[in-house]
């Protein structure tokens, strides 16, 4: 590599990145040493320090992938723990910040997805960080002898280092925005009801949050029936032995099965995500719903929303669309809905929804819409500023199958349209012009959020719910699913436990 790339100091030594255009671009810095070894399903440790100037031009690799979304091919080695910068100027004076936090159901992900290729976010004026954390038995596994949720665990670990590294590369510690999708958006909400997470970041964006929580005792129960796969113990000492890949292979199997798991396991089986944050007191007080309610983030301003269609990704890309029956409504409306009465509430509130409709609007209700709602509404009731969106705009892809669904928010906000996932997600070819739009409407409104707080419409509340509309025509009106904000009312968004 040239001696011209741009270097940076942070505590645990000099990096050495690339000038890509008119950024400075940093790649596969550690915020931990790799968790392996003495240190597999351990919390994470800072990284060692170097002498010299470590070249920071390629991604690390990402931690073992499990789950339909799981990138081909094995994890090669295993410094997994490692962020990213893009920055406009490294020798600036305090430019926001901006740190992604990647989906994937807990399963999966990797910061260095071309989908979060960060350039066009870090051109708002933004220095954007991105990062891998530990997913499926490796960072949410309840294992006895291992600290639990140690996926979250590197999530603090990696806003820790930013805090204190980020002013060398142009940042502002101070200014720092979290921001993420799904599972990432999931992480955010989770960090906010989290003490070891306070102070860390001053603004939050949690894009399509999912009602993914388990109690110890579900938790414990998957990874024993995990464990039970390979004939040993649900204990770190124990799976410590096994290569990190076969385990994440492992997982894929088990998911597998998890329809014989039903009777046992409840929505766990429905929704197909055995890992997510366990609510155990300890790393993890509570829900974020009822966190919240204290007044304990009063102090982040929060901007969340979700897609109009969410689960319309779930149904195509598994090829159910078009297959739902009047039975599998039944079910999902008995199974998912809120209460013994869900089924006749939401029979009620749409009584001309055929059944692949009904199917889809509870499994989008439960699993996104309403979890980033009643987040919202319990930010604001505490006294927190919150601002509303919800993603109407209809992508094009598929023949227009996929909707305003899941995940379409996402080469938006970044621009990734020729990425793998920006093609699913977008369509091929040169984007509609009305999509380039309303990308450049997101990322002014994320970026103005981060610097100042403000995307630019009113805040949300109780009494009014405005919320923004994002189309190819943007405004704000009121919270547009109302039907389904009256069947959900009241209800607690526990953690899954046994049933």
């Amino acid at each position: 590599m040239s001696d011209n790339g741009p270097k940076a100091r942070t505590v645990s030594g000099t990096v050495r990145g690339r000038w890509e255009a008119d950024l400075a671009v940093f790649r596969g810095i550690p915020f931990a040493q790799p968790p392996v070894g003495a240190l597999r399903f351990a919390a994470p440790r800072p990284p060692r320090p170097w002498d010299g100037v470590r070249e920071a031009a390629e991604f690390g690799p990402p931690p073992p992938q499990s789950g339909p979304a799981r990138p081909p091919g094995s994890t090669t080695g295993t410094d997994w723990l490692t962020v990213n910068v893009w920055t406009p100027d490294p020798g600036a004076a305090r430019l926001p910040v901006l740190v992604w936090f990647q989906g994937g159901a807990y399963l999966s992900g990797a910061s260095g997805d071309p989908l979060y290729d960060a350039t066009l976010l870090a051109r708002t004026g933004l220095v954007i960080v991105t990062f891998n954390y530990r997913v499926g038995t490796e960072g949410f596994a309840q294992l006895s002898g291992a600290p639990a949720n140690r996926g979250l665990l590197d999530q603090i670990a990696a806003l820790r280092w930013v805090r204190e590294n980020i002013a060398g590369f142009g940042g502002d510690p101070g200014r720092v925005t979290v921001c993420g999708q799904s599972a990432g958006a999931g992480s955010i909400a989770t960090l906010l009801a989290m003490p070891a997470a306070a102070g860390l970041f001053r603004r939050a964006i949690a894009q399509s949050v999912p009602w993914l929580y388990c109690t110890p005792a579900l938790a414990a129960d998957i990874a024993a029936a995990l464990a039970a796969r390979l004939g040993m113990p649900p204990t770190a000492a124990a799976l410590s032995a096994v290569d990190p890949q076969r385990l994440a292979d492992e997982v894929d199997a088990l998911m597998g099965e998890l329809p014989s798991h039903a009777g046992r396991w409840g929505r766990v089986a429905s929704v197909g995500a055995p890992f997510a944050p366990v609510v155990d007191g300890e790393v993890l007080p509570d829900v974020p719903w009822r966190a919240l309610a204290d007044g304990r983030a009063r102090d982040v301003a929060l901007l969340t929303g979700h897609t109009r269609d969410e689960f319309r990704l779930f149904l195509v890309t598994s090829g159910r669309s078009g297959k739902i029956t009047e039975e599998d409504a039944a079910a999902a409306l008995r199974i998912l809905g809120p209460g013994p009465d869900a089924e006749r509430a939401y029979r009620t509130a749409y009584p001309d929804a055929g059944a692949e409709e009904l199917f889809e609007l509870v499994y989008s209700d439960m699993l996104f819409r309403m979890p980033s709602l009643y987040l919202a509404g319990a930010h604001a009731a505490a006294g927190g500023r919150c601002h509303l969106y919800e993603l109407c705009w209809s992508s094009p892809a598929l023949g227009g199958a996929l909707g305003a669904s899941h995940s379409v928010d996402v080469p938006l906000l970044f621009g990734t349209f020729d990425s793998p996932a920006g093609r699913l997600l977008i369509g091929g070819g040169e984007p509609p012009a009305e999509a380039l739009a309303l990308a450049q409407e997101i990322r002014g409104a994320w970026a103005a959020f981060a610097e100042h707080g403000e995307p630019g419409w009113p805040l949300h509340g109780a009494d009014r719910r405005l919320t923004r509309l994002l189309d190819a025509e943007v405004r704000t009106a009121p919270y547009p699913e109302e039907r389904s904000r009256r069947i959900w009312h009241g209800h607690a968004f526990d953690p899954f436990g046994l049933t």
